[in-house]
């Protein structure tokens, strides 16, 4: 099942591919990745489709990542007296914390935290972004505002807060219960909703405690203001267009996407660009131009993995949508401009040992013509490096640990291979060599590139380069 692109697919599943046929179709079209969006599922689900895609592994042989997301905490506004009200530009809007029904002109607004942390002149956005409010006034338990786009406002609506900091723990007693049954279960990837700052993430680490990895959704401007710090704490980021694009201005976003796929890539941390990729996959069998262009501008950009939300989850066409995705990326990576795209954003190796080996390894590997880089990577760390270097050649990653293969699926141009540990020099040489040969990278007589950790098994050490020659006794040591 080996990939012809660098590129990785994180696919969501929902009604239309919770099926064991469907989820296993998802992964033959090339998904590398399944989401299980938690605002959504409940635990029965979330085990159902855990058995499903580890019984597709145990058949393909293949690692696959299972990523949970988080639901994080909903502001809503309260309920109406009618069906729905009209709000005008211009009009006076109160939001208070009388539980009654609303109309015209107020409406319960049952989160304190917002009226502790709200200051005048700050916005609120109802419904999505869109209605926009401007607070005027703030009063201990109401907030008096001016309606500055007005729009039809229901029961239950969204409440967004782009202008402050919300005294708001980002793990709601829900977050709680379902991260520690993903986490019990054995998912890879637990995506963290509603993060404002790196504390949030320390936090949702302890709880985690290593037996998963945590991917940071970048979705409220609160964390753009930390997000190196952010970035720092985390083992992945997502870029979370949908909130994001509601809470900052529109235009503000595709600059966001690019500073934070660059920021991630910098700290060698993989980042998923996500949202509305391709949504008119949803109802059409054929995305539109303008979704080819921004799925193909991901990939330009070097992010590690491209997501399908509603397409795969509740779509008509969700083996479709993974198809016309991979399509693209394997499109966009034989494009004339993307080697020299891609080589153009390298980014200096940091000052250690194991990150100069890495890079070591992409310039011998390109400079010999070499048919891949093969790493051991016990913890991930070694693939994680090279993967960073974005080499012109295959990467394989070889690991004893499942759990590292299926945590290393949302990486780019990883090809993961489960193997046990070499127990010398030479067989870690010839293990590699093999394992090139047999997965199709390399033929006898072409030359692989190999990097470990000497001595062997010692987690986080990158220190040896070789070269060696498919099919032929000894190698060179560089």
């Amino acid at each position: 099942m080996r990939r012809i692109r660098n590129v990785k697919i994180v696919a969501t599943l929902g009604p239309a591919s919770a099926g064991p046929e469907m989820v296993e179709a998802l992964f033959v079209a090339g998904v590398d990745v399944f989401r299980v969006n938690m605002s959504h599922s409940s635990h029965e689900a979330l085990a159902r489709y855990h058995e499903i895609i580890r019984g597709i592994e145990a058949r393909r042989g293949r690692p696959i990542g299972i990523l949970a997301d988080l639901q994080g905490p909903k502001l809503r506004i309260g309920s109406f007296k009618e069906e729905k009200v009209e709000l005008k530009a211009g009009d006076s809007f109160v939001l208070d914390n009388d539980s009654r029904p609303g109309d015209e002109s107020r409406v319960e607004l049952p989160h304190p935290e917002i009226f502790a942390a709200a200051m005048p002149g700050e916005h609120l956005l109802l419904n999505d972004g869109r209605v926009r409010v401007e607070i005027i006034e703030v009063q201990p338990e109401r907030l008096i505002t001016k309606v500055i786009f007005g729009g039809t406002l229901s029961a239950r609506k969204g409440v967004n807060v782009p202008d402050a900091v919300l005294p708001l723990a980002p793990l709601t007693e829900k977050d709680h219960a379902d991260l520690e049954f993903a986490a019990a279960l054995g998912v890879d990837w637990i995506a963290q909703s509603f993060v404002q700052r790196a504390q949030d993430v320390i936090e949702a680490r302890r709880l985690i405690a290593g037996r998963a990895g945590i991917m940071v959704k970048v979705e409220k401007p609160a964390a753009l203001k930390e997000i190196d710090e952010i970035i720092e704490a985390s083992d992945s980021i997502m870029v979370a267009r949908g909130d994001l694009g509601v809470e900052l201005p529109l235009e503000e976003v595709p600059g966001w996407q690019k500073r934070l796929t660059r920021g991630a890539r910098l700290s060698g941390k993989p980042v998923v660009v996500a949202t509305q990729m391709l949504e008119s996959m949803i109802v059409e069998p054929v995305p539109t131009r303008a979704e080819v262009s921004d799925v193909a501008t991901a990939v330009f950009e070097g992010a590690d993995a491209v997501m399908l939300s509603a397409e795969s989850a509740t779509g008509a066409w969700p083996v479709k949508a993974v198809e016309t995705m991979d399509r693209i990326a394997h499109a966009v990576e034989n494009d004339p401009l993307y080697r020299g795209l891609s080589r153009a954003r390298r980014t200096e190796p940091q000052p250690t040992s194991a990150d100069a080996i890495a890079n070591a390894a992409r310039t011998v590997a390109e400079t010999i013509g070499a048919s891949a880089i093969v790493c051991y990577t016990g913890s991930g760390s070694t693939g994680l490096r090279v993967a960073r270097e974005r080499p012109e050649v295959p990467i394989i990653a070889l690991t004893p640990s499942v759990a590292t293969g299926r945590r290393l699926s949302v990486v780019w141009g990883l090809h993961c291979v489960l193997t046990e540990d070499a127990a010398s020099l030479d067989d870690m040489v010839s293990r590699a060599t093999r394992i090139a040969r047999d997965e199709g990278f390399a033929k006898p007589e072409e030359r692989v590139v190999i990097t470990a950790g000497v001595p062997l098994r010692t987690p986080g050490k990158t220190n040896l380069l070789r070269v060696a020659r498919i099919g032929v006794p000894g190698s060179e040591t560089v």
